[in-house]
């Protein structure tokens, strides 16, 4: 018998008075899978996961746990957990006693509580700090507690809202391969909700961008950045160059399009395009290279602008007129046979698949 799907929304909307903050939004996530709502904030993203929890109602549509329909009950119905931004932990009681509250409230036995525990402490690594309370604990190990007693009732699913924001920028990248660990060791599902693009990058199986209470677009990590459904996500995920351009020609999969400047680029799209159409051609920094000469293949001529040292790798920014310029990013490493100048005149090496044409 096949595995019925984790959650399953449709056509949820929710409406505060006259304004409508989630929007007919429709998705599946799967069993075990660790998927991200990501988008700016006010996009309706924690209010979906609110609408999940059973935290806010649904003013119409469905939502399925495991094939049942729960958006009519209360939240203490629901086998899902949530992890707050602020961990929301008791201060008087002690680590052990914070991941055991919730079983003893279940009913569990003394003993079952304790092995529990015991074994939760274990998964997130805090066995030298079971009786130590939640001031005297660091804000990673207070979220490593939180995570721990959400997980322990062993709940269908676990919802996260921006549990990482309030850890500094060492820890929070530590902690998301931690996350991940957790989410793959226990199976149970995850909803992540961050505004941070590369969190969702780095952990997710697939990702929802939101906005205006909307989906934009749902993938994996690789097919949101390398493929954006439209210029809000290729703008809000990474860097992009966004290049005003029509359509001139259409040759099978390759769209040939005249920009701004007056030159000619080819490009690919996942829409149904016509010659005549104007849109927005997006293409990333790092898939741009500084050539001095000319050569063969698809290339932008423009003068080095400004450049800045950023480590392991040199910005630049290219001028292809007097208004339109656009930023490659190349590594320090293929960069010191060269010496590049400002207003030095440059040709831009783009591969195929690196210009991605979009319907605005």
């Amino acid at each position: 018998m096949a595995i019925k799907d984790a959650i399953s929304l449709e056509g949820v909307r929710k409406d505060f008075g006259d304004f409508t903050a989630i929007s007919n939004v429709t998705f599946d996530i799967a069993d075990n899978e660790f998927f991200t709502l990501l988008g700016p904030s006010g996009c309706g993203k924690t209010t979906l996961l609110r609408m999940i929890a059973g935290f806010e109602e649904t003013s119409a549509g469905k939502i399925k746990l495991y094939g049942d329909i729960i958006e009519n009950l209360p939240p203490n119905k629901r086998p899902i957990n949530t992890v707050f931004q602020n961990y929301a932990l008791f201060p008087h009681m002690t680590v052990k006693e914070n991941i055991g509250f919730s079983l003893k409230m279940l009913g569990w036995s003394k003993s079952d509580i304790n092995d529990r525990v015991a074994e939760m402490v274990a998964m997130v690594k805090l066995e030298e700090f079971t009786d130590r309370k939640p001031s005297q604990l660091s804000g990673g190990q207070q979220q490593r507690v939180a995570l721990a007693r959400a997980m322990a009732s062993k709940p269908k699913l676990l919802l996260l809202d921006e549990p990482l924001s309030a850890l500094d920028l060492k820890l929070r990248k530590e902690m998301r391969s931690e996350l991940k660990r957790l989410q793959r060791d226990t199976g149970i599902t995850f909803i992540f909700v961050t505004h941070d693009q590369e969190e969702a990058l780095s952990m997710s199986d697939r990702i929802a961008v939101m906005s205006s209470g909307k989906v934009q677009q749902i993938g994996n990590p690789s097919e949101i950045y390398d493929t954006p459904a439209n210029r809000f996500v290729a703008d809000f995920i990474g860097e992009a160059n966004l290049l005003n351009a029509t359509i001139q020609k259409i040759d099978g999969e390759k769209i040939i399009c005249r920009l701004q400047s007056g030159q000619i680029l080819t490009s690919k799209s996942s829409s149904k395009v016509n010659v005549g159409q104007s849109g927005t051609i997006s293409i990333r920094p790092e898939k741009l290279i500084i050539k001095k000469q000319n050569f063969k293949g698809q290339y932008l001529e423009g003068k080095l602008g400004q450049s800045t040292y950023i480590g392991t790798d040199t910005q630049f920014e290219i001028l292809l007129d007097k208004e339109l310029s656009l930023t490659v990013r190349m590594q320090n490493s293929s960069l010191t046979s060269e010496n590049y100048k400002n207003g030095d005149q440059v040709f831009l090496s783009i591969a195929d698949d690196a210009a991605w044409f979009l319907l605005d």
